[in-house]
């Protein structure tokens, strides 16, 4: 494998201060419960517990009005994207990394798997290691993507890691760019090889940042996730040697004959069905060796009459020892999932106070609109989760489990199911029509199953949709508050079963086109918000506060002659970022003018009204929700920021922009 590197030579023979790193590697159970340490973010998740949590307070509710943007990063994809655009077999789209820092030098996967270093206090390049990967078929399933890298160092040297797009995983060393050759196979891993059945490799591909636990790299898959054919790409989780990338263990999230679950793949379905693979963000915990891996749905994602039973481990989190991958404990969130309700965001690791007694939990966010809290040692849920009857299906050779787990607290953070009173009723008029549109579609509580064509109607109504809920963005929790926080969308899918042309696929029934559930007069069917941002106390299980994230289709609302509503939730947004004094979100409004989505907090109390557009980061009061101020950056944010300290001063990071405009922006106090 002859990877190809572009350097620039920079003069920093030495840019790791080695005392720090020391402790770093000395004293990992701090990352786990305290958040980022010492001004750090070594993980995607500013520790290993995925908290992205800094107890950092320079720019706080009085400076945030000082922050600004004090340097931009161009990716190396942009020139690469320029001069091949028709080449390409696809385009890159949203930049979605969040780049590590350790001493003062931030590193990142771009989207087309290149690793970077860049200065982090002048967002100057410092070393670029292209192994090529972009030359390949196009990666599977998303395309060319990214979430971030990994770090490790035993205080003698620094690796880091790089997933990339043709399923290789690189380490490269963390001061010059240039592969170990002592890793693998001149300084890489082929995923591809070493499964338990063979695979093609435009079907399998690495993109989430992996995760260092000791001297063990765990890696999870992407697969992909349109199949036609039982037969499909596992999705097992590996451990590899840090130094050597030799296997250390296989997870399989199918269990195999003699492993624990397996009996619950019927008719011997364990043999061919793929994915429950672990395409999100993962955590862990040092000081006990466990590693919390979130798992998604089973092939294929909407019909499961070819893998009767619960199916473990998919749609599970499962806590392995990250030495061995033994299983310690898991927990099923959804049994035969038909839904997408993969489970992709990051578990949050917080030690809580609950009832007076200490707990060390984590917490996990789903697609299902549920936060799922449990003791992180043992499994057991902090409060009751209960296993509650749901609807059967009627499709031709399903059967789906006849109940699922509802956690009791805390409550859900967005909507779930659809009723008539969930409808949207800004006029009795409004909500006519919209009984009437809704009427056209199958729809009940969440967990409705998916009926096929020719039942008269034109799908089913999943709501939270496939898309969440929460998605990979996750949630961020204060580590000395125990307060949780999760953006969410109020997104459903319209999803109805047909049989696929049998010359092409061996499934009984795949998805068929997929549907949208039109709203009445240009607004959506629900009622508001649409986005919102959602505050739980870990510690009492309680909801705390709930916000709309944007404007929505407000304007559109007036329009009609309503009058003015408030923010009614819409446009995209980021992962959440929380630090010792504010909430920081990255956020811009849809851009199309029945959807105008952002009003600066400033022009709150002009007339007339000034809905605004524009690409911000966000800053909220913790306790409240209250909007404190709203940075405007010039570019779309698409990445989760994060945070640091370097030289006194605090900066906050964030990917932004698609195809050959991405790059990072960083920000501090002018």
């Amino acid at each position: 494998m002859d990877g190809k590197r572009q350097e620039k030579p920079v003069g920093f023979a030495s840019i790791f201060n080695w005392a720090l790193i020391v402790t770093l590697v000395a004293t990992p159970s701090a990352y786990a419960q305290q958040g980022a340490a010492d001004g750090q973010w070594p993980t995607y998740g500013g520790d290993h517990g995925s908290t992205k949590y800094a107890p950092l307070d320079q720019i706080d509710r009085e400076t945030v009005t000082d922050l600004d943007v004090v340097w931009r990063w161009e990716s190396p994809d942009n020139a690469i994207v320029t001069a091949n655009r028709t080449a390409l077999p696809t385009m890159p789209a949203a930049f979605k990394s969040t780049p590590i820092l350790v001493d003062g030098v931030l590193y990142t996967k771009t989207s087309m798997s290149q690793a970077v270093a860049v200065d982090a206090a002048t967002g100057e390049t410092l070393w670029v290691f292209d192994p090529g990967s972009w030359e390949d078929e196009r990666p599977a399933n998303t395309g060319y993507n990214s979430r971030g890298v990994a770090y490790w160092s035993d205080g003698r040297e620094a690796r880091i890691f790089l997933p990339t797009g043709n399923a290789y995983l690189w380490a490269v060393d963390a001061g010059t760019g240039r592969p170990i050759a002592g890793f693998g196979a001149d300084g890489a891993i082929d995923a591809t090889q070493g499964l338990r059945r063979s695979i093609e490799r435009r079907d399998y591909q690495l993109m989430s940042a992996p995760l260092v636990v000791g001297d063990v790299i765990v890696v999870g898959s992407v697969v992909s996730d349109g199949p036609r054919y039982q037969l499909a790409p596992p999705g097992d989780v590996r451990g590899f040697d840090v130094r050597t990338g030799r296997e250390l263990w296989e997870f399989h999230t199918i269990p195999q004959p003699g492993e624990p679950g397996n009996e619950t793949w019927e008719n011997e379905s364990w043999r061919d069905t793929g994915a429950a693979n672990a395409w999100g963000l993962l955590s862990a915990d040092p000081e006990l060796g466990y590693v919390y891996i979130p798992t998604g749905t089973p092939t294929n994602d909407y019909y499961g009459g070819h893998r009767l039973g619960d199916n473990l481990y998919a749609e599970s989190i499962v806590c392995l020892d990250a030495r061995t991958g033994e299983v310690v404990w898991h927990f099923q969130f959804v049994h035969h999932g038909i839904w997408d309700y993969d489970a992709t965001a990051a578990p949050l690791l917080v030690d809580l106070v609950v009832d007076g007694r200490e707990v060390k939990a984590v917490a996990v966010v789903t697609k299902q609109a549920f936060a799922y809290v449990f003791d992180r040692v043992t499994g057991e849920p902090v409060w009751p989760i209960e296993e509650r009857p749901v609807p059967r299906s009627t499709v031709p050779g399903e059967r789906l489990a006849a109940t699922q787990p509802f956690p009791t607290k805390p409550p859900p953070f967005d909507r779930q199911g659809v009723t008539i009173d969930s409808l949207i009723d800004f006029t009795p008029e409004l909500r006519a029509e919209a009984v009437e549109l809704v009427n056209q579609f199958v729809y009940g509580p969440i967990f409705e199953p998916i009926t096929a064509e020719g039942d008269g109607k034109q799908g089913t109504i999943i709501m939270p949709g496939a898309g969440g809920g929460a998605n990979w963005h996750g949630a961020a929790v204060d580590t000395e508050t125990g307060w949780l926080y999760v953006p969410s969308r109020t997104a459903p899918t319209v999803m109805q079963l047909a049989p696929p042309d049998p010359g092409r696929s061996d499934f009984r029934y795949n998805r068929g086109r997929p549907g949208r559930a039109r709203g009445p007069q240009g607004l959506p069917l629900w009622k508001p918000p649409y986005v919102r941002l959602s505050a739980f106390d870990l510690n009492q299980g309680t909801l705390e506060w709930m916000v709309p994230l944007g404007d929505g289709p407000r304007q559109r609302v007036i329009d009609l002659g309503i009058p003015d509503p408030g923010p009614l939730g819409g446009g995209s947004y980021t992962g959440p970022l929380a630090t010792k004094t504010l909430l920081f979100l990255g956020f811009r409004g849809r851009g199309d003018a029945s959807d105008l989505d952002f009003r600066s907090v400033a022009d709150r109390d002009l007339a007339p009204r000034a809905f605004s557009r524009e690409p911000v980061l966000l800053a909220f009061d913790k306790t409240t929700g209250e909007t404190v101020h709203a940075v405007e950056l010039g570019a779309a944010p698409t990445g989760t920021p994060m945070t640091y300290m370097l030289d006194g001063r605090q900066y906050i990071v964030l990917a932004y922009g698609t195809a050959n405009d991405a790059g990072l922006l960083g920000l501090a106090l002018n």
